[in-house]
């Protein structure tokens, strides 16, 4: 049986839907449909988490196992307090290196996703959304660059939650967070990713 940890914030736990509906359950579903028998997954996330609160997190957790595939999607807690970038750099990178080691050391076996764009939600309405969107490129800018140096496999689903942000189908009931529906997006194309390294 193939074994998925998820680590990450609101956006992994997926804040105010349905528990099946956020995005590491619905992979886990797709991954079923193709036939690979995949556990539940076993998340470690909490809305509102900065990349130190969820290394914090991790430690307390102490999980001695490693999984077949592990996913990572952190930051955007950062750049809304106000972290540094170069913060964000050095923390990631650890996390990054907790990540390779819960897959094994098999650095493809780890998915990172790229950072939501908070600012072109309805929630965002009357803060610079452009400030918001130029700073969330700079720290996906820096999660790409460290996830694919450390040949970790790297999923932008940042342009959908900008096209769909305004679509309430796509919108969580706060106006902030996605519904099932942009997870399904993120699910489909982070199960492809997944199923074809799990083939090899």
């Amino acid at each position: 049986m193939y074994t998925y940890l998820a680590l990450g914030d609101s956006y992994t736990i997926g804040e105010l839907v349905p528990m099946h509906d956020n995005f590491p359950h619905q992979t886990t579903a797709l991954l079923r449909k193709q036939h690979f028998d995949v556990a539940d997954p076993v998340i470690i996330a909490t809305t509102g988490w900065t990349t130190d609160e969820l290394a914090a997190s991790i430690r307390e957790h102490n999980i001695r196992e490693t999984f077949s595939f592990v996913t990572l999607l952190i930051g955007v807690n950062n750049q809304y307090r106000g972290c540094s970038l170069d913060n964000y750099r050095q923390e990631y990178k650890q996390l990054l290196d907790q990540a390779i080691a819960y897959a094994g050391n098999k650095p493809d076996h780890v998915f990172v996703l790229s950072i939501p764009d908070w600012g072109a939600t309805p929630f965002a309405i009357g803060k610079d959304g452009k400030k918001i969107a130029h700073e969330i490129d700079e720290y996906n800018a820096a999660c790409k660059e460290i996830t694919l140096n450390d040949k970790c496999q790297f999923l932008e689903i940042t342009e959908s939650t900008r096209l769909n942000a305004h679509n309430k189908d796509f919108v969580a009931g706060d106006g902030l967070h996605p519904s099932g529906k942009e997870y399904g997006i993120w699910a489909e194309r982070l199960a492809d990713m997944v199923a074809k390294t799990l083939k090899q």
